[in-house]
């Protein structure tokens, strides 16, 4: 976090403009940590190993008179297998909607029209560093798939896998329920690689982080003039799926009312965007993911029935960590290795009394929370395989009130406003097992101010 309060967050600006940089430069550095530009692609791989940027806000045409997006589709591409874990927003000339569909098909989070409005530029790169922290939060879903990278061992994720097979071939929607954090989106991807949709657009939403006020807009799409800030036609969720994948993530946070209306659209397989009168065909897969327990999805205060009906046709079930000891140690040492690379430290893994250690310990928060601890301990470790002492799980538990921990008379009282905002932050996370929507709504936050909190105490 910077210190006049700025999102923790890099920003890469990539534009043969140098005014354009400079302007944005200018605006952004207001709102993050750090905004680098470059004029050329070839700048970019260099600049994201460089300066380690969480989003980039790519440039689609680089040649004079060339409007195709060719060169920027083909830059998003690269920056999506080398480099997963970063958000990218297209750049593009004012009313080139073709291109910005075909990049979000492509990847691309969201896309801003040149010349920008200042605040929908800062609102949509506000927007992406949520993402990044996301990310950066849950397991590497764009990296190998799980059978290739050999993540998955225990029986019950063998068996979880070999119905993804069976299911991904069809075009049956499929409901994925489980904990937070157990990998819900991995699956989600594992399903759309086998389909016979894998050569086309897999589209995330998270729900839980979408304003009911930006619900139509965000997955139905609107046209320039429909309300205030619609300075440009814009393509939502369900249309840049098209002929791909729509993940609806978190959709148990969807009120009834929005549920409605998600259901009338499956039914009737067409979106009608924020200000049009015309109807538009859809042709995507829906995938759905909750953390709901089948009771909660079946209570129609809670749940629509006929909507669980359209999108139930397949269930998984995730299982959580706990359940899958036969994982664990093969994803401490993946993501050992990751960080090892990532912060650049002498890490090639796990001893076995510290996987002993880890196979002790709950995990409430699943793989997620998993990564997290591994990542701090390849932080602090100073060198060699990651040892009990490198991590700080049974300190965390006790900072955060961990069930039956209660404050003794002898107890330290603590004065320290971060420490007990710190505190009260992981008690509320591990209260909603790393539920960041459920846990923002206890704490009287938004998710995003969560999420720079999180960044700040390293959680």
């Amino acid at each position: 976090m910077a210190s006049d309060g700025s999102l923790a967050g890099r920003v890469l600006v990539v534009d043969d403009d140098e005014d354009i940089q400079t302007a944005a430069r200018l605006l952004l550095g207001r709102h993050v940590e750090r905004v680098v530009g470059c004029a050329t692609p070839d700048s970019i791989l260099p600049a994201l190993a460089e300066h380690r940027i969480d989003v980039v806000v790519l440039d689609m045409n680089y040649r004079t008179g060339d409007t195709s997006g060719a060169d920027g589709l083909s830059w998003l591409d690269r920056i999506q297998v080398q480099h997963p874990e970063v958000v990218v927003i297209a750049a593009t000339a004012y009313g080139s909607v073709d291109v910005a569909v075909e990049a979000m098909k492509r990847g691309a989070i969201d896309f801003v029209a040149k010349p920008w409005q200042n605040e929908k530029l800062v609102a949509t790169v506000r927007a992406a560093l949520a993402v990044a922290r996301s990310r950066a939060a849950s397991p590497p879903a764009a990296g190998p798939p799980p059978e290739d990278a050999k993540l998955f061992r225990a029986p019950a994720m063998l068996e979880l896998l070999a119905l993804v097979r069976r299911a991904a071939p069809t075009d049956a929607n499929v409901l994925l329920l489980g904990e937070n954090g157990a990998g819900k989106e991995v699956i989600a991807r594992e399903v759309h690689r086998q389909s016979s949709r894998a050569d086309r657009a897999f589209v995330s939403v998270d729900l839980g982080s979408v304003a009911e006020a930006l619900f139509d807009s965000e997955l139905f799409g609107h046209r320039k003039g429909a309300f205030t800030d619609a300075r440009e036609d814009r393509a939502g969720r369900f249309q840049a799926a098209a002929g791909g994948t729509l993940f609806l993530d978190e959709i148990g946070n969807l009120p009834l009312r929005l549920q409605a209306k998600l259901l009338t659209v499956l039914e009737q397989r067409v979106v009608t965007p924020v200000g049009d009168h015309r109807a538009v065909p859809i042709d995507v897969r829906v995938i759905a993911a909750t953390n709901l327990a089948p009771a909660q999805l079946a209570d129609p205060a809670v749940f629509r029935v006929d909507l669980l009906y359209r999108l139930n046709t397949v269930t998984l079930t995730v299982p959580p960590l706990r359940a899958r000891p036969d994982d664990l140690q093969v994803l401490a040492d993946y993501f050992a290795r990751l960080f090892a690379r990532k912060y650049r430290r002498d890490v090639p893994g796990v001893t076995t009394t510290a996987i002993r250690m880890l196979l002790a310990y709950p995990w409430p928060g699943n793989v997620r929370e998993l990564r997290h601890a591994i990542e701090r301990a390849v932080i602090m470790s100073s060198g060699g395989p990651l040892r009990e002492g490198d991590f700080q799980l049974g300190a965390v538990a006790t900072a955060a009130g961990s069930p039956g921990a209660a404050a003794g008379p002898d107890a330290p009282e603590l004065l320290n406003l971060e420490d007990i905002e710190k505190g009260a932050i992981e008690r509320a996370l591990r209260k909603h097992t790393w539920n960041v929507s459920h846990a923002a709504r206890e704490l009287g936050l938004t998710r995003a101010s969560l999420y720079r909190r999180m960044v700040k105490y390293g959680l």
